[in-house]
């Protein structure tokens, strides 16, 4: 009877951590489960909110559409960490900054976007650091392995 009892307790442990340590697998997601590569878009209006949380940061921009109409877009980036190291801060994504992001929409076809670059009035661009399974090896991701040409070994 105590065999079975600790047999038990042992089994519920061990569902318990496999639980505990899949949770942050599942809500991490692939580019490719949740934006369409091919579904290419340039969002520009300011900044309306910054959301600096893992395990992407959201910007939250007015953007102007062809139609002169506005609509609030949710952009994806990388990590914060991420982010501040290609060198954006909440200094430099305050409310009201005018950005152009270059990015791919959701496949579900929201207001929602994964973003690769973002563009400041300045002309200074920065690589956004959201990338991963099904983004588009477009060269921007300076993590990208460059394919060497084909006459170099």
């Amino acid at each position: 009877m105590k065999k079975m009892n600790m047999l038990k307790k042992t089994a519920a442990v061990v569902v318990g951590l496999g639980l505990l340590i899949s949770v942050p697998v599942i809500a991490h997601h692939a580019f490719g489960a949740e934006f369409d590569p091919n579904r290419p878009l340039i969002l520009k209006g300011p900044v309306v909110k910054v959301e600096w949380v893992n395990p992407h940061t959201w910007i939250h921009l007015e953007a102007e559409m062809e139609d002169g109409t506005k609509e609030v877009w949710m952009v994806e980036g990388g990590t914060p960490n991420t982010l501040l190291r290609n060198g954006l801060n909440k200094k430099s994504l305050v409310a009201g900054t005018y950005i152009v992001v270059d990015g791919y929409q959701a496949k579900d076809r929201s207001n929602r976007a994964n973003g690769r670059d973002v563009t400041f009035k300045d002309g200074s661009k920065i690589f956004m650091g959201s990338s991963g399974t099904g983004a588009p090896r477009d060269g921007r991701d300076p993590t990208e392995k460059k394919k060497k040409p084909k006459n170099q070994r």
